[in-house]
């Protein structure tokens, strides 16, 4: 017999019991995304682990739903003897997007329904301030609360540059070093760890992802590679998106290919994340000042003074730009495909009429 489970334990909230009123039958059941593969998911439901496909009349053929990821809610309609369907996706509280590699689809959901972005750099050649930076960002944006990470302790002497820097670019976020060979600092991590909680991982290969959840779980549940000597640089140990329980109760979604997310609107994010920057826009004396060479402008009196650092301004101008041109270029890609669409339907009008429609440049 299929062992029952509450999904309450893997983040289920009863907010979301509202969304249940609109099943279509009564055999339809919440259930959790813990694995995309391809055209089938996993998931976890009160019957237990299962399988499911999607139902095509919901989500293609003209259908609206958004395409379910890792953490997404879903209700379920049950199959016994096979893969059940996933008939609707619930709410989502937050999420991390980047472009979808299909034109014109807008935006692909990787990860959803999560409280904690938790972004790893290592302590040792791969810390990097600027992206530190764009990895807030995309954490503000996502809906959730940044924490910040920096692992391998243990491979340095002293870090306490490091945690310096990392707190004047991350204000008013929590940033904490730890050691998984040590233990050293997980302590400090207990608020965020609470049971029922979800925590994504974001953090370029070889920041030491696996070896951290290895060292919260007390045991060996995910491969872990090691690392180029030479640079310090790792292979990706995670080859798909998958949500991971521990006895603790805690829930991680580990991902590969974070590093392909765009700045898709990301506007609140970049606020979030250069609030000491942003903080100056309105004190210029012109209302559309473009904190160039305009009189009165308080981001260049700021930089003058050194109250804003040169560093800090450049990195907001280009995450700046990165979100314009993602936002552009989707908007592009979308009228681009609209036209090739309008192209095709008038080439076969003008083949089934012989050719009487005139030319494309009429």
């Amino acid at each position: 017999m299929t062992q029952m489970i509450d999904l309450t334990a893997y983040g289920f909230s009863p907010a979301l019991l509202e969304a249940l009123a609109a099943r279509e039958t009564q055999s339809e059941i919440p259930a959790r995304v813990t694995a995309v593969h391809k055209e089938r998911y996993e998931l976890v439901c009160e019957r237990g682990e299962c399988w499911a496909v999607l139902k095509s009349s919901v989500y293609f053929n003209g259908g609206d739903q958004p395409f379910p990821t890792t953490g997404d809610f879903v209700l379920l309609d049950w199959n016994d003897s096979g893969d059940s369907r996933i008939t609707q996706t619930l709410p989502r509280r937050s999420y991390f997007a980047r472009r979808n590699p299909t034109p014109g689809q807008g935006e692909q959901a990787v990860a959803a329904n999560f409280d904690s972005v938790f972004i790893l750099q290592s302590l040792n050649y791969d810390f990097n301030i600027k992206r530190l930076e764009r990895y807030l960002a995309l954490a503000w944006s996502s809906g959730a609360t940044p924490v910040v990470v920096l692992t391998k302790a243990d491979l340095v002497e002293r870090f306490d540059e490091q945690l310096l820097r990392a707190s004047e670019a991350a204000a008013g976020v929590d940033v904490f070093a730890v050691s998984a060979k040590s233990d050293y600092g997980f302590d400090r991590l207990d608020s965020y760890l609470a049971p029922g909680k979800t925590i994504v991982l974001l953090g370029s290969s070889g920041v030491g992802k696996s070896s951290f959840i290895n060292a919260l779980a007390g045991e060996e549940l995910m491969a872990v590679n090691t690392i180029r000597e030479n640079d310090s640089k790792g292979r990706h140990t995670t080859t798909h998106r998958q949500l991971i329980r521990l006895s603790s109760g805690v829930l991680f979604i580990d991902t590969p290919g974070m590093r392909e997310l765009g700045m898709l609107d990301s506007g609140e994010g970049l606020s979030e994340a250069f609030a000491d920057v942003e903080q100056y826009f309105g004190q210029c004396r012109f209302s559309n000042c473009s904190h160039g060479s305009e009189p009165g402008c308080a981001v260049q009196k700021a930089l003058t003074s050194g109250e804003l650092s040169a560093a800090r301004w450049e990195s907001y101008q280009k995450l700046q730009r990165e979100a314009s041109y993602s936002v552009n270029q989707t908007d592009y890609l979308r009228q681009k495909q609209e036209k090739y669409t309008q192209i095709a339907k008038l080439s076969k009008a003008i083949q089934k009429s012989g050719g009487k429609h005139g030319s494309f440049d009429e």
